[in-house]
């Protein structure tokens, strides 16, 4: 796993992943409520932290909840510590790489409106994509590409 950093995992709020597959990315709109962050954005799977679970357990049982998927923490392929959306608290930023069978796996949870394997262009320049994330993956990219 490419870690661009190596500070202690201890002080995180919630983590969220970029899954792709085949040149998009698993996204999901979230629920449309005036009290939530980004009501109606395009958003990755992900959460808040729960008791003192790692990163790595915390992004997969979000992704578990979420979507039904369930894969070991030896698939993500990238970790990145980065300043929390609130800007008051770290979090983390996952990549890892989707297979067909992940794709048929997905059951939609309770939470967000609908979900879907978006363009990663798409995304990118979405009106309604989480900015926070765009410019996540837009690092993400620059680095593997480099």
């Amino acid at each position: 796993m490419k870690r661009e950093t190596t500070d202690n995992s201890d002080d995180f709020r919630g983590s969220k992943l970029a899954l792709i597959f085949d040149g998009k990315v698993l996204v999901y709109k979230r629920d449309d409520l005036a009290h939530i962050p980004f009501p109606g954005s395009w958003d990755f799977p992900g959460g808040g932290r729960e008791g003192n679970e790692s990163p790595e357990e915390c992004v997969l049982r979000e992704l578990k909840e979420e979507f039904a998927i369930s894969f070991p923490a030896a698939r993500l392929s990238y970790k990145r510590k980065v300043l929390s959306i609130d800007g008051r608290s770290n979090s983390y930023f996952f990549v890892a790489h989707g297979f067909q069978a992940d794709v048929d796996a997905i059951v939609f949870g309770e939470e967000g409106q609908c979900w879907e394997l978006m363009a990663i262009d798409k995304f990118l320049c979405h009106p309604e994509a989480v900015p926070a994330l765009v410019s996540r993956l837009r690092d993400y990219l620059d680095v593997t590409a480099g």
